[in-house]
């Protein structure tokens, strides 16, 4: 995409992941939740939670001027503490969110990609992640690749094997 830069999420970059934190857990939500709502639910503050913590990977979208646009990250939880997106100790989990402005230009995508290289450069072989099936992301992740593991009365848990 023209003038994007991809780069490392850092430490700094915190207030920006709980901004696509926010986009990302509202994706497909009828009505959207609050962003004091979303980021005072542990079940969804967790993605970020001391963020960078050892094993993190993440990246942030950057237009031309340097502002962030979009960020795509990776954590992993233990099997007695799963994500929303668990599949197995050892598989990281996915968040995206992409600023609204920016949203079908190939950010999403962009990023989805981005750290996919990222992931398996780090050593794995899998990612996983839950998306509500109202949420337009979802077709994004299905041409790239992930299939649906399991399933809830709103959401389907994704897996991609990063070959």
């Amino acid at each position: 995409m023209d003038g994007l830069m991809i780069r490392r999420a850092v430490a700094s970059d915190s207030g920006f992941l709980r901004d696509m934190l926010v986009e990302a857990a509202n994706g497909g939500a009828e009505p959207p939740r609050s962003r004091v709502a979303v980021l005072d639910d542990p079940s969804i503050g967790r993605y970020l939670a001391q963020w960078p913590r050892p094993g993190d990977i993440g990246l942030v979208a950057v237009d031309r001027d340097d502002t962030p646009v979009g960020a795509c990250w990776a954590r992993l939880f233990p099997a007695d503490a799963p994500g929303s997106g668990f599949v197995a100790s050892g598989v990281p989990e996915l968040t995206l969110g992409v600023n609204s402005q920016w949203r079908a230009l190939g950010v999403g995508r962009t990023l989805l990609q981005s750290l996919h290289g990222a992931v398996r450069a780090g050593g794995y072989s899998r990612v996983s992640l839950s998306v509500r099936r109202t949420n337009v992301a979802r077709r994004l992740y299905v041409s790239e690749g992930y299939t649906v593991v399991s399933s809830s009365a709103t959401t389907d848990v994704m897996v991609r094997v990063l070959v």
